[in-house]
């Protein structure tokens, strides 16, 4: 799936040149477009040679620069601008998507970087149509992505400006983590994160909406869903969990998170939390990992929270179920941990399925 639209502005998003020109058009078509990617969660942004106050005020005249997570506007080469949105938003360079009237420029964006998809100007109003820009379902969060990117890079900025440590930053956002039972409702946000996220998954498995209802059908299993939000606003649905109980261990078969949340120490909260449960039910954890190219960060938070590779006699409950190609199977002597000093965690009891604040 495209995650990102980069748009050219000149005789692409709009029908004139600015420079020559000096009154351009935005056609309906197009901005059906724009209104339509950003209601299915597809982020946009611009990497325009222009100059860039005018070009700003235009977009804004035209009512549509709200929806532009990030411009690049200026007169460097078009794939420069592409990468640093790219590095802004963490995305994958397969996951971003060029719109551009010039041949030659989408040449120089591919040569470059050659995962990124370019498309001629002539197809923008064909996009809506394209499989890769149709996301499968439509969650609760896709409509506030972009919402939820802005407040990051509002939170961001303010981040620059503070002078203590980290942790006191993380102590005045405010944060407020919620881990819940998963019901078909969020299916589809669990579906999502498991498609969507790449640097912060586990194993790289993607779980379908029928496998999840399986799941959900299944006494043994826990299908959790993880939100965070903070005094800049919600961050949506940021971490999914698939947990098996068995009689002595209970088997992490997939950890993702958004890579928005990483340094907000997410995943560390989550593993921390889900050990501590597994202490207080008197059993180890055992969690999938499988390498991947982008997902290094989820194999140092799963070190970082005491997984290892140690031989355990609760490894014999999976004596029927041998892991799949490239899976390393981790395992965790849980131990009882504290709560989080940046952020308050609501979150139930597995055991007893009752909600209380940690």
């Amino acid at each position: 799936m495209v995650k990102c639209l980069v748009w050219d502005l000149d005789n692409t998003l709009w029908q004139g040149t600015l420079l020559e020109d000096g009154e351009v058009r935005l056609s309906d078509e197009i901005r059906k477009v724009i209104v339509e990617l950003d209601a299915r969660g597809i982020l946009q942004a611009v990497a325009s040679k222009n100059d860039h106050e005018p070009t700003w005020q235009r977009l804004e005249e035209l009512g549509v620069a709200e929806y532009f997570v990030l411009a690049r506007i200026g007169w460097g080469p078009k794939s420069a601008s592409v990468r640093e949105i790219a590095d802004k938003l963490n995305f994958a360079h397969k996951t971003i998507a060029f719109i551009d009237d010039q041949p030659a420029e989408r040449a120089e964006v591919q040569f470059h970087l050659s995962e990124v998809r370019c498309y001629e100007a002539e197809r923008a109003t064909e996009l809506l149509d394209l499989p890769e820009f149709t996301p499968r379902a439509r969650t609760v969060d896709s409509a506030k992505r972009r919402e939820m990117y802005q407040a990051g890079f509002r939170r961001e900025a303010q981040r620059a400006e503070f002078t203590g440590p980290d942790e006191e930053f993380l102590r005045t956002l405010e944060l407020e983590m919620r881990i819940f039972r998963a019901t078909e409702v969020e299916l589809s946000r669990v579906e999502e994160l498991t498609l969507r996220t790449s640097q912060m998954n586990a194993t790289g498995v993607h779980y379908s909406d029928e496998t999840l209802r399986g799941l959900l059908a299944d006494p043994a299993h826990e299908v959790l869903v993880t939100t965070l939000e903070d005094r800049f606003g919600t961050h949506g649905a940021v971490g999914v969990l698939l947990v098996e109980k068995l009689a002595r261990v209970w088997h992490l078969k997939l950890l993702a998170t958004s890579c928005r949340v990483v340094s907000f120490g997410a995943g560390a909260v989550i593993l921390d939390w889900l050990a501590d449960q597994a202490a207080r039910a008197n059993v180890h954890l055992v969690a999938d990992f499988r390498r991947t190219d982008r997902n290094r960060m989820m194999e140092i938070a799963y070190r970082f929270a005491g997984f290892d590779e140690q031989d355990c006699a609760c490894r014999g409950d999976f004596a029927g179920s041998p892991a799949a190609d490239g899976v390393q199977r981790l395992h965790l002597e849980a131990a009882r941990r504290n709560p989080p000093t940046t952020m308050r965690l609501i979150a139930p009891e597995l055991g007893a399925g009752v909600a209380s604040p940690a």
